[in-house]
């Protein structure tokens, strides 16, 4: 008879390293909660599924691609654009009516033809001195202007009855003028919001210049107005920009039809709110300014865009808040978002429509010149805009520390943040382009200190706006399969489709432990078996 043997063989090393490590995921798994709080969103499990968690990475990179190709398309249409300024400059002593003095005028000035599309109308002068006095020279004057207009020749001068600034009155302002060597920095003197002649007639006087210490060689006036050519490109940029944003809500609204408000995610219902102010932001009523002599098309357009601007920053501070927090009363959620962001839209507001209603009634008006209320809105506007930031930070750290074990909320996260880097990073690149060093100085528009070369800071910075909103609302639009997951995803009698939407998609720390388990309790039965 064969002799048989026993022998009794312990585990093999791949089922000892395979327990270590199931042990040490239990053990980590403990004190988890003791290293990142742990969230349990009710929310999330009755939720419309969105777009965003049925992507992978392939159609990840082609959203992103899809984004930045839209947005170089408007960048190569705004450089192939015409110019935005129109420049016409005048000599100062070699005008069609001599002034009696070629250093304080009067200056008689006859304007360009002008039209509507020539949108607005400024006013430069450029003082060229004889002698160097000093590397540095400062001296106050006052500007005296008269501005009258007229359709026709210059023997039909007119006044309007709807202008104010249109009139026999003499408008006097004191001005600084700033020389360094033989040249001075520009004065600014005066600026029309609309226009409602063919042609302007403007008479320049120079008082209390002291033009013994200061030989001035030369004067020089500069018309300053939008090329009509960049209008015309302006109102079809607009009307396109307003059909695609037309047809995105109505798609997107669609979309969300079959589905209760209250299932709705914050990023819905505020892609539903974020839409209809893109609407506003390309301003449908932009042709009114053409058809209209009047300062109210272009005050509203500015209250559009200070409008929709501001409701992106409440945004930014509701998504990052409401992430890693559901009970949103309005009190303690809300109202302190909306006063920062809403100091922030008040103040924007009222410089931009003080400015415009001071340069309505004096068009020799300068805001640098109105120091304590200008420098008092700057300061508040900075420290809005401080606080803003700090607060916004605030709420994106905590948002990360807190969720980043979370696989369906870091999905969230990492989307929303790369997104709106993105469009950040552009904006500031965009204002640096178009003011310089000097953004966060005195640049308005009245000032017109950009030198403009082609119309791609405008058609780039509309561009990026509303394809970020359509990339939004595509990607935060439910999925193919939300109505299902809606309808039965609370059923009691399916147990799959009752779990949260992060254990559905990403499936959950619970069961990846207890098939752990189940599996090294097999293993150490078929051990058992074999001893």
């Amino acid at each position: 008879m064969d002799n048989y043997s026993f022998a009794f063989a312990g585990p093999g090393l791949r089922n000892k390293a395979r327990s270590f490590v199931s042990q040490f995921s239990d053990t980590f798994s403990a004190f988890s909660k003791f290293i990142a709080p742990s969230y349990y969103h009710d929310r999330c499990e009755r939720s419309v599924q969105m777009r965003l968690y049925s992507l992978n990475k392939r159609q990840f990179v082609l959203v992103f691609v899809t984004f930045f190709v839209c947005f170089l398309i408007s960048v190569l249409v705004g450089i192939a654009g015409p110019h935005i300024i129109d420049s016409h400059t005048v000599n100062g002593s070699l005008i069609y009516k001599e002034p009696q003095n070629k250093q304080t005028g009067p200056f008689i000035l006859h304007s360009p033809p002008m039209s509507t599309f020539h949108q607005q109308l400024w006013l430069k002068a450029s003082v060229t001195v004889t002698d160097s006095i000093g590397s540095k020279f400062e001296q106050e004057f006052t500007m005296g202007i008269l501005i009258r207009g007229g359709n026709g020749d210059s023997q039909s001068v007119e006044e309007s009855s709807t202008n104010p600034q249109l009139s026999l009155e003499l408008h006097n302002r004191t001005r600084k003028l700033k020389c360094s060597g033989t040249n001075c920095d520009d004065l600014i003197v005066m600026h029309l919001g609309y226009l409602d002649f063919a042609y302007y007639y403007i008479t320049v006087i120079f008082y209390d210049l002291d033009v013994n210490k200061l030989s001035i060689s030369n004067v020089k006036f500069t018309f300053k107005s939008y090329n009509p050519s960049f209008t015309q490109t302006e109102i079809w940029i607009r009307f396109v920009f307003l059909v695609f944003t037309f047809i995105m809500t109505c798609w997107y609204s669609h979309s969300l039809r079959k589905f209760s408000i209250r299932d709705w995610s914050i990023e819905q219902k505020w892609m539903s709110l974020l839409l209809p102010l893109l609407l506003l932001y390309d301003d449908p009523i932009f042709p009114l300014t053409f058809l209209v002599n009047s300062w109210l098309p272009g005050m509203l357009d500015g209250l559009f865009q200070a409008s929709f601007l501001c409701a992106l920053l409440l945004f930014w501070l509701c998504i990052y808040h409401s992430v890693r927090q559901t009970d949103r009363h309005f009190i303690r959620f809300y109202l302190p978002k909306l006063i920062i962001v809403g100091l922030i839209w008040l103040c924007a507001v009222i410089l931009a429509s003080w400015q415009e209603y001071n340069e309505l009634q004096d068009p020799t008006y300068y805001y640098r010149l109105d120091t304590t209320n200008f420098e008092g809105f700057k300061i508040m506007f900075f420290i809005f805009g401080g606080f803003y930031l700090l607060y916004l930070l605030y709420l994106l750290v905590r948002a990360f520390a807190e969720l980043r074990l979370m696989p369906f909320f870091d999905l969230r996260l990492k989307f929303m943040t790369a997104l709106m880097i993105i469009v950040v990073s552009i904006s500031i690149t965009i204002t640096v382009m178009r003011f310089g060093g000097g953004a966060l100085q005195d640049n308005f528009v009245s000032e017109l200190a950009t030198n403009y070369e082609n119309s791609a800071e405008f058609v780039s910075f509309y561009g990026l706006l509303n394809f970020y909103l359509y990339t939004m609302a595509f990607v935060y639009s439910p999925s193919p399969n939300a109505m299902f997951e809606t309808h039965f995803k609370d059923n009691p009698t399916l147990s799959m489709l009752n779990d949260s939407d992060e254990e559905v998609h990403y499936s959950s720390d619970t069961e990846e432990t207890s098939l752990s388990r189940n599996r090294n309790s097999l293993i150490d039965s078929d051990d058992e078996t074999a001893r």
